[in-house]
C-alpha cells in the first residue's frame, strides 16, 4: 500500500513536531495545528495505517505517535521541507570567512565550528586526499642561522607550513636560491606526480637536499593511502545536550564513538555523485552497542577539487531541513573561495538567503 497524500500530510506533521519537541505527537495536536478539516478519528486511522507501515512507533499504548527511522527517510528525501539561512545566521558565516584563511585545514576547521554554532549539533569535518592539487609557488623563509620555514602554495590553497633543520650558516640568500630550486623543480605539477618512486629531479643538488627531502614528506603527509587527513570534531559536548543521549550508557557510547575518529571515516564520505549525503539509523551502524545517530555530510570543492567533507552528527531526531540549508551553503561558499583567501559576502548573498 503506497502513501497517500493525507497519509504524507501526517507523517510530516508528526516528524516536524516530534522534532521540535520531542515528544509523541497525538491525533488531536495535528488536527488543531496541521488539518483541523479532519476529524481525530479520521487521523488515528490514518496514523495506525502508517504504524502498520513501519512510519511510526506507539512508545506507550495511551501516548500518542513517533517516527521511525524509515520515517525520517522518506521525510528527507521527499517531505522535508526548504529553509534559507536567517539574517542571524549569515552573520555567523560571515563572522568566520570574513577573514583571511590560506589552509586548507583552517578552511575546514572554520566550516567545522560555523556548522556546530548555528545546527547546535557536533559537527566533523576532514581534509580529503589531495593529489590532484597543482603546485604553483613553493616558499623558503629563514627563521635562524639553522632553520628555516617551507611555505607551498598550489592551486587549492597553501598546504601546511613545515620547519625544515637545514644546518648552520643558513642564510636569506641560501633561502632565496633554494624556493627557486625546489619552485622549479615541482611548479607546475600534480602532488600525485611528484611522490612517485622515480624522482623528478634525478641529481639533487647536495646543499638542497634536506629541503627536497622535507617537501616531499609534506607531499606524501597529504597522499596517504585512506586518502582522509586529521579529522575535525566541534562541539563533541553538544550531543550530551540532546534527550536522546540522557541516558548515561547511550552518552558514553556516543563519545567513545568520536574517539574512534578512523571508524569514522567511511560514514563521512559521500558517493561521487552526492553533494549532500544523508545516513540515519542503521546506516551508521558499523560496530556493536553504537547508538542510534544520523550524519548528514557534504563535499567542499576549490577549483573543481574536492577538498574535503564536512557535516554534523546527532540523533534521528534533528532539524534535516536547517542543517541541509546551512551545509548546502557553506558547500556554495567555500567553492566561491578564492584559493587561500577569505570570503568578501555582500549584502546580496543575505538577500538571496533571507526568510521569506
Amino acid at each position: 500500500m503506497g502513501l497517500t497524500g493525507r497519509k504524507e500530510k501526517i507523517l510530516q506533521a508528526i516528524v516536524d513536531g516530534y522534532i521540535e519537541n520531542c515528544q509523541p505527537v497525538s491525533s488531536s495536536e495535528i488536527k488543531d495545528n496541521h488539518l483541523p478539516m479532519l476529524s481525530s478519528a479520521t487521523i488515528r486511522n490514518e496514523m495506525a495505517a502508517l504504524e502498520e507501515m513501519g512510519y511510526l512507533a506507539q512508545p506507550h499504548t495511551s501516548s500518542g505517535r513517533i517516527p521511525t527511522a524509515e520515517a525520517y527517510r522518506l521525510y528527507v528525501e521527499k517531505l522535508m521541507p526548504k529553509r534559507k539561512l536567517s539574517r542571524s545566521e549569515l552573520k555567523i558565516v560571515k563572522r568566520y570567512f570574513n577573514k583571511k584563511i590560506t589552509e586548507l585545514d583552517d578552511m575546514l576547521k572554520c566550516t567545522a565550528k560555523v556548522i556546530s554554532e548555528i545546527t547546535n549539533l557536533t559537527s566533523v569535518a576532514y581534509v580529503q586526499n589531495t593529489q590532484d592539487a597543482t603546485v604553483q609557488n613553493i616558499k623558503i623563509v629563514r627563521i635562524s642561522d639553522s632553520t628555516a620555514i617551507i611555505i607551498i602554495v598550489t592551486d587549492l590553497g597553501v598546504m601546511k607550513d613545515s620547519t625544515v633543520n637545514i644546518g648552520v650558516g643558513v642564510t636569506d640568500e641560501y633561502c632565496e636560491r633554494a624556493s627557486d630550486f625546489v619552485t622549479s623543480a615541482f611548479g607546475g605539477r600534480k602532488i600525485k606526480e611528484i611522490i612517485k618512486p622515480k624522482a623528478i629531479v634525478k641529481e639533487i643538488k647536495k646543499e638542497y637536499k634536506q629541503v627536497f627531502n622535507t617537501i616531499i614528506h609534506i607531499f606524501k603527509s597529504y597522499s596517504h593511502d585512506d586518502s582522509v587527513s586529521d579529522i575535525i570534531l566541534e562541539g563533541s559536548a553538544k550531543i550530551l545536550e540532546q534527550p536522546e543521549y540522557a541516558n548515561l550508557q547511550k552518552a558514553k557510547a556516543m563519545l567513545e564513538f568520536f574517539d574512534a575518529k578512523d571508524e569514522l571515516v567511511p560514514m563521512l564520505q559521500n558517493s561521487d555523485d552526492m553533494n549532500i549525503s544523508i545516513k540515519i539509523g542503521k546506516d551508521n551502524e558499523i560496530r556493536d552497542g553504537m547508538p542510534g545517530c544520523a550524519i548528514v555530510t557534504a563535499s567542499y570543492n576549490i577549483n573543481g577539487v574536492t577538498v574535503g567533507n564536512a557535516g554534523v552528527i546527532g540523533p534521528i531526531r534533528m532539524d534535516y531541513s536547517k542543517v541541509v540549508s546551512v551545509l548546502d551553503y557553506l558547500s556554495k561558499t567555500v567553492q566561491m573561495l578564492p584559493a587561500g583567501e577569505g570570503s568578501s559576502s555582500d549584502d546580496e548573498s543575505d538577500n538571496d538567503n533571507k526568510d521569506e
